[in-house]
């Protein structure tokens, strides 16, 4: 760690992430001597190669616009690089340094030979026409396509890039490739290759982990309180399988602050995040303004201020503070699932720890997304389209399987559960044991 922070001193969170990992893996790593002599730690938290460009683009004004483009092709141990791009005004090298550090664990956890990614753009699509949005999507294209595969490297929609998103950019892969390959992408259109509950599956996923969560420790989901942060894709898919399995979420939040549903969130207020999500404007307060007899808007808080029992961050990474986590538990939170890469910091994370709050990580919570995009894969190698019922099923069995490696890894002498470590654990012999296979490369 300390010769990673004199190397990369200003990349707060990639230094957040690896030391989460190394703190986790320590034991493990120094009863390997062989790790050791192969040096798997220095070289796995190096990305493989990172690509930066230029996209210049022209607005609905005339104007010329210019945005950096990224894409880090980090891991590829276990299979080709998978990960997905974000479009966000504050990406930054070291997010997504972090984002496909954590990308290749959590990949490893699928069970499925995906190995790690991320990338993406400091482009903003707050505001952006459709046009505008499309224009931007070709031009990034434009410079990515020669880097990313079938067989070389997926990419797939993360915050930011959805399947309008998407669209744009497999059209411009198709005529620049002059190949109908939908493998190269995931989270594409039900119409031409996409996936069967992928946008749901982030959100499913995450809700039939934290289902296992409680299972194991003795509790049901079923008529608990549950605050979700954000309004995205994540937290509508999470919002609808809650709901299904019988909780209530009485909050969402952007921005702007949080609404709270002491009632619990209605399926018409589930369809109409799509809307919020579709308009760009990224203000939470459009529920409670179409419906005020329901949803009350706070201004500037978060959703960890309204009373629940199980907290899910939903939105972007260190969301939740050590003074998010005190409030949290002090209004009856027991449990908390980060659903968002990394989503609590690492204060939050040792108060839950030490405060006996069941407590689990991202990498874990969240894998169901890239783990159907996984499937996504398959289907589109086979030219096939599997039911609904096919998809869910897999990814009941696939976050089943990452419970049980958590378990497995993170088991503690008293008996409880360290999920923090044993998803750590879980990922890292996986990874590390198909470097060392495969040579000094």
């Amino acid at each position: 760690m300390a010769g990673l922070q004199a190397k990369y001193p200003g990349e707060s969170e990639y230094l957040q992430a690896v030391q989460e990992v190394l703190e986790s893996i320590e034991d493990v790593y120094n009863q390997h001597p062989e790790f050791e002599k192969a040096k798997i730690v220095e070289r796995m938290v190096e990305p493989d190669r990172i690509f930066t460009f230029r996209v210049t683009w022209v607005d609905d004004q005339g104007e010329v616009q210019t945005n950096l483009g990224y894409r880090i092709q980090f891991n590829s141990a276990i299979g080709p690089y998978k990960g997905g791009l974000r479009f966000h005004k504050a990406v930054t090298p070291s997010m997504l340094k972090f984002l496909g550090f954590e990308q290749t664990f959590k990949n490893a956890l699928t069970t499925l030979p995906m190995g790690g990614a991320k990338g993406g753009s400091d482009f903003n699509p707050r505001g952006r026409s459709d046009e505008e949005i499309m224009r931007f999507c070709q031009a990034f294209m434009t410079e990515l396509w020669q880097c990313i595969g079938p067989d070389q490297d997926i990419p797939a929609g993360d915050v930011g890039v959805g399947g309008r998103e998407i669209g744009y950019l497999y059209g411009m892969y198709k005529k620049l490739a002059r190949e109908y390959n939908t493998g190269v992408l995931t989270g594409k259109g039900a119409t031409w290759g996409g996936s069967i509950l992928r946008p749901e599956a982030t959100g499913f996923g995450a809700l039939y982990f934290t289902q296992h969560v409680l299972h194991h420790a003795g509790k049901d989901i079923a008529g608990k309180r549950i605050a979700l942060s954000g309004f995205g894709n994540v937290a509508w898919g999470a919002a609808i399988k809650a709901t299904q399995l019988g909780a209530k979420v009485v909050a969402i939040s952007g921005p702007d602050g949080v609404c709270a549903i002491p009632e619990g969130i209605t399926k018409e207020m589930i369809d109409y995040m799509l809307v919020m999500r579709a308009s760009n404007r990224d203000r939470v307060e459009d529920m409670a303004t179409r419906f005020p007899d329901r949803a009350q808007f706070v201004a500037g808080k978060k959703a960890w201020s309204i009373p629940c029992d199980i907290a899910l961050p939903c939105a972007f990474q260190n969301e939740l503070s050590e003074e998010d986590a005190k409030e949290l538990v002090a209004n009856g939170c027991w449990c908390c699932c980060e659903v968002s890469n990394m989503g609590c910091q690492p204060g939050a994370i040792h108060y839950f720890q030490h405060n006996g709050i069941l407590f689990a990580p991202g990498k874990a919570v969240n894998a169901g997304g890239v783990a159907t995009s996984g499937l996504e894969m398959t289907q589109n190698a086979s030219h096939i389209s599997w039911t609904a019922m096919e998809v869910d099923d897999k990814l009941h069995t696939i976050m089943q399987c990452i419970h049980e490696q958590c378990v497995k890894y993170g088991t503690q002498e008293d008996g409880s559960i360290d999920y923090v470590k044993g998803a750590n654990i879980a990922g890292f012999m996986k990874v590390a044991t198909a470097m060392l296979e495969q040579g000094i490369i």
